[in-house]
Order: structure tokens, then sequence, then C-alpha cells
């Protein structure tokens, strides 16, 4: 069974209101990108925050899943354009939960009808880890070291 490890890392400076912070992936392909308070809580913020970035996952997860069933279903995918929205809604008790995942899907393959994209598109989200993950919760691991 291949188990596949994929790191990435956070450096948060300061309180949650003032502060700021670095995001990375081991890939580099964000190095250091800045998020803050604003990026994630106000629409006015420079930056990224992990809701975009959680989309952004599930966005490419779900193209690759989607493409993956049409092959399976017998069907060549031109394209699958998948745009995600990642919901962040405060709580009545206070704090904040994501609470919902939109997936607003285009895809361009031949001598498929409309009712059978439908079919693969929810198949394709039964075989996607992302929306898996999402959908079914996850085992979190937490290793601290004061410096």
């Amino acid at each position: 069974m291949a188990k596949f490890k994929r790191k990435g890392g956070a450096i948060w400076r300061g309180d949650l209101k003032n502060g700021t912070g670095l995001i990375s992936t081991e890939s580099q392909a964000l190095m250091e990108a800045p998020y803050n308070f604003g990026s994630r809580f106000e629409e006015s913020g420079q930056g990224t925050n992990p809701e975009e970035l959680i989309a952004a996952a599930h966005a490419g997860c779900y193209s690759m899943a989607f493409a993956n069933t049409l092959k399976k279903e017998g069907y060549q995918p031109k394209s699958v354009d998948t745009k995600a929205v990642c919901t962040l809604e405060s709580l009545d008790e206070g704090g904040f939960a994501i609470a919902r995942m939109e997936l607003d899907v285009r895809g361009e393959v031949e001598g498929l009808d409309e009712d059978t994209f439908q079919d693969i598109a929810r198949k394709a989200d039964q075989g996607c880890p992302v929306s898996n993950l999402l959908r079914e919760g996850l085992e979190i691991e937490i290793n601290a070291r004061l410096v």
C-alpha cells in the first residue's frame, strides 16, 4: 500500500487580531504566502487564508477524481473545470466553523448526455479523497514543542 506524505507549514506571529503569518508548502508552490486576520475574517485583507487553500485543494482533487471516473466509465474528458467556494461562518456561541463547500464544475466530454454527466459527477464525489475527508471528518495529531 503506497503512502504519500505531503507537508505544509505556517508561522504565526502576534495575537489573532493584530498578528501576521506565513504559509508554505513542501513543493514551494506556496512559499511564505502571507495571511492575517483581515485576509481570513474580513473582505479587506491582503493575503491568503486556510479556507481558500481548502477550496483550492478540493477543486483540484475533485477535478482529478471526475476525470478518472469519466475514463473508468468509458469517456475521454477534454477538460474538467472546478471552482470551489468554502464558507466560513461565525457561530452563535462564538468562534467559527467551516459550514459549507460548494463545487461548481464544468466538464467538456464528447458523447456524454446531461443525465450521465450528473451521475458521473456524483460518483466522482464518492471517489474524491478530499470530498471524503471533508464529509467524514479526520483524525488530528498534534506534535507541539515550545522553543
